[in-house]
């Protein structure tokens, strides 16, 4: 009886120790998993923070360029203006929104035409004017028509073209041998002008 009871406490300690292995190796797992789980968190949000970096930094790429774009057409003729990149965008936009085309022709290295941009640049008026009331565009190279060139090629030059596709021939300067160019003396005349030119010939009529 001794051996036999003695023999079956030893089988109950076993189930015992086999029980407590068990408990312990159920609560590694759960101890590696929910460490897993934690890591897989943390791995997921550094993901999706970088996803929102990339996505930012990609916003602000796009605004630097197009920041640079309307910087590199404006030629310092005013940054907060929208300008056409060339005549034939110039005519489409004034045929959409049926505001007058402003042309301004210009040389970079031409004395007359940047003390022109700074006069231009400083006056509110026509600041206000260029960005409300017109299609701007100013060009270094000359375009292929000929009708903004009634009396010449020379700079600087400034002609405005009708929704209606006229060119303003009738609207001109104070020089007799170069009727459509501009001082920076002569401001005020460009002025007296641009508010000419923004009454559609149509509402004259």
């Amino acid at each position: 009886m001794i051996y036999l009871f003695d023999k079956f406490d030893r089988k109950e300690n076993l189930k015992i120790e086999s029980a407590h292995r068990s408990v312990r190796a159920d609560a590694c797992c759960f101890i590696l998993t929910s460490s897993s789980l934690k890591g897989q968190g943390t791995m997921l949000r550094w993901v999706l923070l970088a996803l929102l970096i990339g996505l930012c930094a990609s916003a602000g790429d796009q605004k630097a360029k197009k920041k640079v774009k309307s910087q590199s057409l404006s030629r310092g003729w005013g940054g907060g203006i929208n300008w056409a990149q060339n005549y034939e965008d110039g005519l489409a936009k004034m045929a959409k929104s049926q505001k007058p085309l402003m042309v301004i022709h210009h040389k970079d290295n031409c004395p007359h035409s940047k003390d022109l941009k700074k006069a231009f640049v400083v006056d509110k008026t026509i600041q206000k004017m260029a960005k409300e009331d017109f299609i701007m565009l100013n060009v270094v190279e000359e375009t292929s028509d000929k009708n903004l060139a009634p009396d010449g090629y020379y700079v600087p030059r400034i002609l405005f073209v009708d929704p209606t596709l006229t060119v303003r021939t009738d609207i001109t300067g104070k020089y007799s041998n170069h009727l459509y160019t501009y001082t920076a003396s002569d401001i005020q005349g460009l002025a007296d002008n641009m508010k000419k030119a923004k009454v559609p010939l149509h509402s004259e009529l």
